[in-house]
């Protein structure tokens, strides 16, 4: 199962609408709507992210995608930002 927040659907969609690319764009929504794949939904993910920003520094963002993955007890946070490797309360894997 693949967990995320809604904001990392906001994400993906915004440069193929802004570059008017419906294949990408189509992609993404059979992505979202796999059944392997669920947009996780939760009051306390705010909380938690202003924790994660407070303790880390992470932009907002960042911190409600760990937020996120944190409350929903996920194995592994996925990233390519390595700054986000400072957050001890999930196992974060950094690609490259």
């Amino acid at each position: 199962m693949l967990v995320t927040s809604r904001l990392a659907r906001l994400e993906c969609r915004t440069k193929p609408v802004r570059d008017a690319d419906a294949a990408l764009l189509a992609r993404y929504e059979v992505l979202f709507a796999a059944q392997r794949f669920r947009i996780a939904e939760s009051p306390a993910v705010v909380e938690s992210a202003t924790d994660l920003r407070a303790r880390y520094g992470f932009k907002t963002p960042d911190a409600i995608h760990l937020a996120t993955a944190i409350l929903e007890k996920a194995d592994t946070f996925f990233t390519g930002d390595a700054q986000l490797g400072k957050c001890t309360e999930i196992r974060v894997e950094v690609i490259t």
